[in-house]
């Protein structure tokens, strides 16, 4: 995913969920945790065109 795709999506979200987004961007530790979920983690191999 390229910074114009990723732009193109955070500027298609509500305003409540780029709220929800920022929020959890800001802080490290929520961060964290939601990178380590499994949905997070196949979303990622998605995006760098793993299997």
């Amino acid at each position: 995913m390229d910074k114009n795709s990723a732009e193109k999506l955070f500027g298609s979200l509500s305003d409540e969920d780029k709220k929800r987004v920022e929020s959890i961007l800001a802080d490290r530790k929520k961060t964290e945790q939601v990178l380590k979920t499994p949905q997070a983690q196949a979303l990622l191999k998605k995006l760098m065109g793993e299997k």
